[in-house]
């Protein structure tokens, strides 16, 4: 039974996360009423005006999208026109005023990839791995007002491999936080979800991080750097610097006891192995 036919809800998401979830739930029939994401923005050496990936998903599929440049009142307006009963959020990159989740009957979800109240914040996978935690796991929350402390409605652990890095971790994260909501959603509307407060004494954050993050000592503990390669594997990645040379490390390895660089991006060149 398609979605449209349970509920009614609008999609509010922007990057590649929300781009996969948003086709995947569309494969399994819940197609929302409409799409919000980010405007068009400048992409690639061109700096050519892109959309979204979640809004060329839509688009693909004939779903309408809305890109407001704010979440003000106008904006609202016009979402409330759709008439969705449900928001559900992944990674839209905009905070929702009260105003916006009251607008909907049956409020706001949200995919946080983490053990929520563990890493509430912008990058709760990256801080799972900067931890050196051998677990982590999605939660879907009832949004509130403040930052991800919204009830629990579903939750599932994952465990993450002893080498595993961003790069392999994220795809399984977010395959898992689709299936949870095409699991979930039907219940939500039969109403058979009993949300679970957190415990926001248990509460951490994880900040957002900045390129210069992913510069690495060669000299400071190996464990440190391992955790960083892998957090920062598919976003800034890891660099260091070398007789006044910049290397971007592209594949290393942490075996008994030293982290080993493998291959490097020498500052101009092409990529190369390292023996230091």
């Amino acid at each position: 039974m398609y979605m449209s036919q349970l509920i009614r809800f609008a999609y509010f998401g922007t990057p590649g996360v929300a781009a996969m979830t948003l086709e995947r739930l569309i494969e399994h029939g819940f197609a929302p009423a409409v799409v919000v994401t980010a405007s068009d923005a400048p992409r690639g050496r061109g700096l050519v005006m892109t959309p979204s990936e979640t809004n060329v998903v839509a688009t693909k599929h004939g779903i309408p999208v809305l890109t407001p440049e704010k979440l003000d009142e106008a904006a609202i307006a016009t979402i409330r026109t759709y008439d969705a009963e449900l928001a559900v959020v992944v990674a839209y990159g905009k905070i929702f005023p009260q105003t916006l989740i009251d607008a909907f009957p049956m409020g706001a979800i949200n995919v946080h990839y983490s053990l929520l109240p563990k890493y509430r914040g912008a990058t709760p996978m990256e801080a799972a791995l900067l931890a050196g935690d051998t677990e982590t796991g999605v939660t879907i929350q009832q949004m509130a007002l403040e930052l991800d402390a919204g009830d629990i409605l579903a939750q599932e652990t994952l465990t993450i491999g002893a080498d595993e890095t961003a790069r392999e971790l994220r795809p399984r994260l977010i395959e898992l936080g689709a299936q949870m909501l095409i699991e979930l959603l039907p219940r939500l509307m039969r109403s058979e979800v009993t949300p679970t407060p957190q415990n926001h004494a248990l509460a951490t954050r994880a900040r957002k991080f900045k390129k210069e993050d992913g510069l690495l000592t060669l000299d400071a503990p190996a464990e440190e750097n391992w955790r960083k390669y892998r957090a920062y594997a598919d976003t800034i990645g890891t660099y260091f610097f070398k007789d006044s040379l910049r290397y971007k490390i592209t594949k290393a390895s942490f075996k008994n006891g030293p982290f080993l660089i493998e291959r490097v991006i020498p500052e101009g060149k092409r990529e190369t192995s390292w023996s230091s």
